[in-house]
């Protein structure tokens, strides 16, 4: 099954909290569904407000697999002490080409 689809059904099921680590403008005109935006630079002052569970179920994504925003939100975050981190390493733009929906701010 495609990294989208389990994304996509973690989703729907509200199983998982996705996290855009894109930010600003690119939050704003897409994200996923339900996403809340936290950026590198803003995770030691924001993640406990926007993560209040530290043993909740995180999927962080980026653009594309070329994209480090998520593989450093991720690591920051898991260092923070959150115990079920993942990434979605394809990104927005594999979410967008498998037909999914987004949202804008």
């Amino acid at each position: 099954m495609r990294g989208w689809a389990l994304l996509a059904a973690a989703v729907e099921a509200e199983a998982v909290t996705v996290v855009d680590t894109l930010g600003g403008d690119y939050y704003a005109q897409q994200h996923l569904p339900g996403a809340v935006a936290l950026v590198a630079a803003e995770i030691d002052t924001r993640a406990a407000t926007v993560l209040p569970d530290r043993d909740a179920a995180i999927v962080t994504y980026c653009s594309n697999p070329a994209c480090p925003n998520s593989g450093q939100v991720a690591d920051r975050l898991a260092a923070l002490g959150y115990t079920d981190v993942r990434k979605y390493r394809e990104g927005i733009q594999d979410w967008v080409g498998a037909g999914l929906p987004t949202e804008a701010a």
